[in-house]
Protein backbone atom coordinates (compact mmCIF):
# COMPACT_ATOMS: atom_id res chain seq x y z
CA UNK A 1 0.00 0.00 0.00
CA UNK A 2 1.47 3.13 -1.61
CA UNK A 3 0.66 6.06 0.56
CA UNK A 4 0.77 10.33 -0.24
CA UNK A 5 0.25 13.38 1.29
CA UNK A 6 -2.70 14.74 -0.17
CA UNK A 7 -5.58 17.86 0.15
CA UNK A 8 -8.85 16.54 0.31
CA UNK A 9 -11.34 19.58 -0.96
CA UNK A 10 -13.88 20.96 1.29
CA UNK A 11 -15.97 24.10 1.66
CA UNK A 12 -18.23 25.11 -0.59
CA UNK A 13 -18.32 26.65 -4.87
CA UNK A 14 -15.69 29.04 -5.21
CA UNK A 15 -14.85 28.92 -1.51
CA UNK A 16 -12.17 26.34 -1.32
CA UNK A 17 -11.23 25.16 2.07
CA UNK A 18 -8.95 21.85 2.58
CA UNK A 19 -7.71 19.24 5.21
CA UNK A 20 -4.03 17.51 4.72
CA UNK A 21 -4.49 13.77 4.72
CA UNK A 22 -2.59 10.58 4.28
CA UNK A 23 -4.38 8.82 1.75
CA UNK A 24 -3.56 5.39 -0.60
CA UNK A 25 -2.81 6.46 -3.88
CA UNK A 26 -5.99 3.95 -4.85
CA UNK A 27 -8.34 6.49 -3.14
CA UNK A 28 -10.28 8.89 -4.34
CA UNK A 29 -9.42 12.57 -3.98
CA UNK A 30 -12.51 13.10 -1.33
CA UNK A 31 -12.34 9.59 -0.16
CA UNK A 32 -11.35 7.21 2.82
CA UNK A 33 -7.70 8.75 4.35
CA UNK A 34 -5.55 7.22 7.14
CA UNK A 35 -5.32 10.25 9.32
CA UNK A 36 -5.89 14.05 8.92
CA UNK A 37 -2.60 16.32 9.53
CA UNK A 38 -3.66 19.54 9.32
CA UNK A 39 -5.82 21.95 7.17
CA UNK A 40 -5.38 24.91 4.74
CA UNK A 41 -7.31 27.92 4.19
CA UNK A 42 -5.97 29.78 0.41
CA UNK A 43 -8.57 32.18 0.83
CA UNK A 44 -7.37 33.72 4.15
CA UNK A 45 -5.00 36.78 3.81
CA UNK A 46 -1.81 35.14 4.13
CA UNK A 47 -3.47 31.54 3.43
CA UNK A 48 -3.32 29.83 7.03
CA UNK A 49 -1.69 26.37 7.18
CA UNK A 50 -2.80 24.47 10.77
Amino acid sequence: MAVKIRLQRHGSKKRPFYFIVVADTAAPRDGRFIEKLGTYNPLSVPATIR
